[in-house]
């Protein structure tokens, strides 16, 4: 079972293009470091084995020299590509941008490259396309994202073909390198906010069932109004799929209901952007007559008016988190970890209380 962790001067001659057309080489961080080539290279490579002193001197005389590892030489040296791809199906640009953010993060810290892989996840050949794409540009290995992250066929062939993956919110943590959050946990919580504001019919637009959190988010709603005294009521559950437009026609399906309800959970920051779009053109106000809260908090959150209401979980973070395990992994198999990251409930002007009726 993979644990699951809770956060918390030479002269230039060869290397990189300088100002006076010289080249760092590697060998010049090394006389600079006070160390041998090999150790060098074992901290470029984020390798294990070296103290902590040693790679703060390595680092040190990368900086002060602006080395920057040749990849040619890289690839030939280690038999590695020093490349990995994030593969990715889904509707929400706000959040895929930040898991993005983050993998370059991770990537750029340790010399790698990444591409991204756009897939379509209930394609018949996403495996074959998968298998095509790491053999054709000798991926290190892939960060999944939700729904591809829990693929079960496609996990099955790239553990086949030995191919490190990390991935961001998987629903089979056991499995997994990568990066979790307690969704079931914070949407409870969101869920006790609006009933402290003295909603009770409060509604959930779920996000898309091919995603891992859409199945959390609800288990959270449930709870959240099992833990305040609320009733669960079938009518004021509807579906959706991570995206602005399906968050706008569940909301009008929800106002179309003989007793609407007075405050909407959407399981994502784009469909709650959506649904207050619906409320506004009904000439009703949020949150005076309905409140409205999301899920992510992404960009958007804070960009719309009123400010969402919504549960940050640290995308960004969660992306770099994915890539640095991921290149753990590549670099010592059987390395990496299932990281749990903290949420943070985010109360903005679209939440208030309960309206009179």
């Amino acid at each position: 079972m993979r644990a699951r962790v809770h956060l918390a001067e030479s002269t230039p001659r060869q290397g990189v293009e300088r100002s006076d057309n010289m080249r760092v080489r590697i060998e010049d961080v090394a006389e600079a470091a006070g160390v041998s080539i090999k150790t060098v290279s074992r901290v470029l490579n984020n390798e294990p084995n070296v103290s902590d002193a040693t790679r703060q001197r390595v680092e040190a005389a990368v900086e002060k020299l602006q080395y920057r590892p040749n990849p040619s030489a890289r690839v030939l040296a280690g038999r590695r590509s020093y490349l990995i791809a994030m593969l990715y199906d889904n509707p929400s640009s706000n959040y895929l941008m930040e898991v993005e953010l983050g993998v370059l993060d991770a990537c750029q810290s340790r010399h790698y490259h990444m591409m991204l892989a756009p897939l379509v996840y209930d394609a018949k050949d996403i495996v074959a396309k998968v298998e095509a794409l790491v053999v054709q540009s000798r991926l290190d290995g892939v960060v999944l994202t939700p729904p591809i992250t829990d693929d079960p066929a496609l996990l099955k062939r790239l553990d086949e073909l030995g191919v490190p993956y990390a991935s961001v919110s998987p629903k089979e943590e056991f499995r997994s390198v990568g990066v979790v959050v307690d969704e079931e946990k914070a949407v409870a919580e969101m869920i006790a906010h609006l009933a402290e504001l003295g909603h009770r019919r409060i509604a959930h637009i779920k996000g898309h069932p091919a995603h891992g959190a859409s199945g959390w988010r609800v288990a959270g709603y449930r709870a959240g109004l099992a833990n305040t005294g609320l009733a669960y009521d079938d009518a004021l559950v509807v579906d959706g799929e991570f995206s602005y437009d399906s968050g706008y026609a569940a909301t009008n399906l929800l106002l179309d209901l003989a007793d609407p309800p007075t405050a909407i959970f959407a399981a994502n920051d784009d469909m709650a952007a959506g649904a207050i779009c619906a409320i506004c053109e009904r000439g009703l106000s949020v949150p005076r007559d309905i409140s409205v809260c999301g899920f992510d908090d992404t960009p958007i959150a804070r960009q719309i008016y009123p400010s969402l209401t919504t549960v940050r979980q640290p995308t960004r973070e969660m992306g770099r988190l994915a890539g640095q395990e991921l290149l753990s992994a590549i670099r010592e198999r059987g390395a990496g970890r299932i990281v749990e990251v903290p949420y943070a409930l985010q109360l903005r002007r679209s939440t208030g209380p309960v309206p009179s009726r």
